[in-house]
This record gives structure tokens, C-alpha cells and sequence, in this order.
């Protein structure tokens, strides 16, 4: 099918709201063409595009300003409402330092010496990691290893990221969400990236605040993902899109599976739409 989506008046959704990793980029951090095109087709139609991204704002600002994208964007697994056109924090959450040390004292109890690494809050936060954390996608300036544990906690963090020597991501999530409810959530990211967050922070809950902001409703959202942390934004929105490269949790809660991130699943769907709706 071509890129060329001609737009319709009658598109069903007002919102389409999108994952970055996985999701609205293909495996070497692009988006295509046609899934550009589609997004353009569906703005075109009315339907407000919005990023709703694990990755904090430091981390998403490159994706933000290669797509032209000006508007409201969740980040930070819902911690962060950033408004990429005026480049600044609408709201952030951040992570009790002292309840984060507690959740890490009591998972190691547990399971043994963990690798560690936060994400500092605001708009120029790092990551700091420590020697055996195995952070993916090459060095960056954003990251700095530490080995004064200390400094971990020297200045507000919105996550921290955990990753056990023989546990897979399953494994870890699993072992250590009964060891600190109450304290932190558990989300599994991504591939290698399993989160400590704030009790009830979630996607859904950052994307019902810039929903709220758009004058919208859960039902006047489309929302794709390919992990466990869009499982929220998937029960609250009115239809959600898992990618055929999901987590198996994903798969099984979706609505609709499309085509991987690689196919332009998000572009399938929303020319599907349009063409109905011409």
C-alpha cells in the first residue's frame, strides 16, 4: 500500500497515542516514512498524535525534535508531562529517594546483589550507573558511572533501574513485585529494563493528565505500545494497539495486534481507519 493516505473527516479516534521504543521506532531509532505520513493523514482528520514514552524527557527530546513534534508528550513511565514545543516540564513525579534505597535493600535481601542505575528528573537529568550495570544503546553524556553509591541519591530521581546477574526481565519483575508492594511499582520496560516507579504512577495516569489538558476522554483514544508498561494505557484508553514484536502480556491484552515495529504497524492500522472512515 502506498504512504499517500488521503485524510477523512470522519476518523474515529481524536487521539492517537504512541510508545516510542518498539512501537513508533523501528529497531534503529528511525520512524518510516509511511508511518510519518499516516500520523500526518490521521492530524489532518483531527486526531492529536501523542508520545507516551518510559524514556525520560533527556532521553525523548532527540526522538521529539527529529518528528517536528511540538505538542504534549508523557514521559518518564508517567512522571513527566513535557511540552516539547516550549521545551519544559508541565509536571513531574519523583521517586521517595529514602523509599527507593529501602525497595533496593529489601529486593537484595532477597536476591542477591542487583546492578543499579537512576534516572535523574527534569529536563537535563542523567543516568547514573554503577560499574555492573549494562546500559544499552552505547555511551552517551547523558550517562555517568558512579562507585560512590552516594551519589546516586544526590539529587531527585523519577526511576531506578535494576538488573539481577541470572534473572531474566520476567524473573526479576516477578521476584521482586511482592518484596516491595506497598513501597514501589515494578514495570518491565523494555528488553534489559526493569523500573522501580512510585506507587500508581503509570503511563495511563501521565496520559490522563494531557488528555485532560486537550479537552478529551479515555474513549477518544488509540493507543499503541509493545510492552508491559502500555498493559495501563491499554485498559484505559478505548482501543489498544499491541505490535506483532510485543511481550506476550501485550499480545494477550490488546484489542487489535498489528504488524511490528519494523512493518509499519502503526501505519497499517491508522490507513485502515482512514480508508474506512473516507
Amino acid at each position: 500500500m502506498s504512504a499517500d493516505v488521503s485524510p477523512a473527516a470522519a476518523f474515529p479516534y481524536r487521539l492517537v497515542a504512541t510508545d516510542l521504543d518498539g512501537t513508533l521506532l523501528r529497531d534503529d531509532g528511525t520512524v518510516s516514512d509511511r508511518t510519518r505520513a499516516a500520523l500526518g493523514a490521521a492530524a489532518a482528520a483531527g486526531a492529536a498524535h501523542i508520545v507516551v514514552t518510559g524514556r525520560s524527557v533527556p532521553w525523548a527530546r532527540h526522538v521529539l525534535a527529529d518528528l517536528s513534534y511540538e505538542g504534549l508528550a508523557v514521559c518518564g513511565q508517567g512522571s513527566q508531562l513535557y511540552h516539547a514545543g516550549e521545551r519544559r516540564l508541565l509536571t513531574s513525579v519523583t521517586l521517595d529517594r529514602q523509599v527507593a534505597r529501602l525497595a533496593i535493600a529489601k529486593i537484595e535481601a532477597e536476591l542477591g546483589p542487583l546492578a543499579l542505575a537512576v534516572s535523574q528528573d527534569g529536563t537535563e537529568g542523567r543516568v547514573l550507573t554503577d560499574e555492573r550495570y549494562a546500559l544499552g544503546g552505547g555511551t552517551s553524556d547523558r550517562v555517568a558511572a558512579v562507585t560512590d553509591a552516594d551519589a546516586f541519591w544526590a539529587a531527585p530521581v523519577n526511576k531506578v533501574y535494576l538488573q539481577h546477574p541470572e534473572l531474566d526481565d520476567d524473573a526479576l519483575v516477578a521476584a521482586a513485585r511482592p518484596v516491595v508492594a506497598g513501597l514501589t511499582d515494578v514495570v518491565l520496560a523494555g528488553p534489559g529494563t526493569v523500573e522501580l516507579v512510585p506507587v500508581g504512577l503509570t503511563k495511563a495516569r501521565g496520559l490522563s493528565l494531557a488528555v485532560r489538558r486537550l479537552g478529551l476522554a479515555a474513549r477518544d483514544t488509540i493507543a499503541f505500545g509493545d510492552m508491559p508498561n502500555d498493559l495501563p494505557m491499554f485498559a484505559w484508553a478505548g482501543h489498544g494497539v499491541a505490535m506483532a514484536n510485543a511481550h506476550p502480556e501485550v499480545l494477550a491484552a490488546a484489542d487489535e495486534v498489528t504488524s511490528s515495529n519494523e512493518d509499519d504497524g502503526i501505519a497499517l492500522v491508522l490507513e485502515r481507519l482512514l480508508a474506512a472512515a473516507a
